[in-house]
């Protein structure tokens, strides 16, 4: 009789064992996906506005340059004043690049960890 009251326990036991263990599995595959979802749309939406950002710079440059040109009288240093200024710009941005890192890793970790 008390065999049989233990080999119960053990059933019952091994049963809620695995049902834990099956609702475990869906809930991290749940929250992987959801994570990955998340993942997957900032960076959509980071591309697009990008993408959008970075045409719109392009005539933005092009304008520039052709009105510096004909300030200048000569397109050739309107383009020139214009690159110059993205050359300066990317000098500076390579030299805070170590400044940007912490920031940066900063933001990043909040949206990791807020969903953990």
């Amino acid at each position: 009789m008390a065999f049989d009251d233990v080999k119960e326990s053990l059933t019952e036991a091994e049963a809620s064992i695995r049902s834990y263990v099956e609702s475990s599995q869906e809930y991290y595959k749940l929250k992987g996906f959801k994570f990955l979802m998340r993942g997957i749309t900032s960076f959509s939406k980071i591309l697009m506005v990008g993408v959008v950002a970075l045409l719109a710079l392009l005539f933005l440059s092009f304008a520039a340059s052709f009105g510096i040109g004909q300030a200048l009288n000569n397109t050739f240093y309107g383009f020139l004043c214009v690159g110059l200024f993205y050359l300066l710009i990317g000098l500076l941005l390579y030299f805070l690049r170590h400044k940007l890192n912490k920031p940066l890793l900063k933001k990043f970790s909040e949206f990791y960890f807020d969903d953990i």
